[in-house]
């Protein structure tokens, strides 16, 4: 998988990585991928909401020991 941008959000709790997710989503052109890493673990459940609400695809969400991972692809 190529991925275009990653941002990490470690540390961060609700609702920061997903206003950093947005953000970087406007720096990316459509079809392209950003992986956003995080330890919150509402996270997994906010970025399907994130997804459903924005339009943006939910490519794929990992548990990587206390990390989250989140593949998004731009509308």
């Amino acid at each position: 998988m190529q991925i275009d941008k990653e941002i990490d959000t470690r540390g961060l709790n609700c609702p920061l990585p997903i206003l950093k997710a947005k953000k970087a989503l406007t720096e990316l052109q459509s079809g392209q991928l950003l992986r956003v890493v995080s330890t919150d673990g509402g996270s997994v459940r906010d970025f399907q909401a994130f997804a459903k609400q924005t339009g943006n695809e939910l490519v794929e969400q990992q548990t990587v020991g206390d990390e989250y991972i989140h593949v998004l692809r731009r509308r």
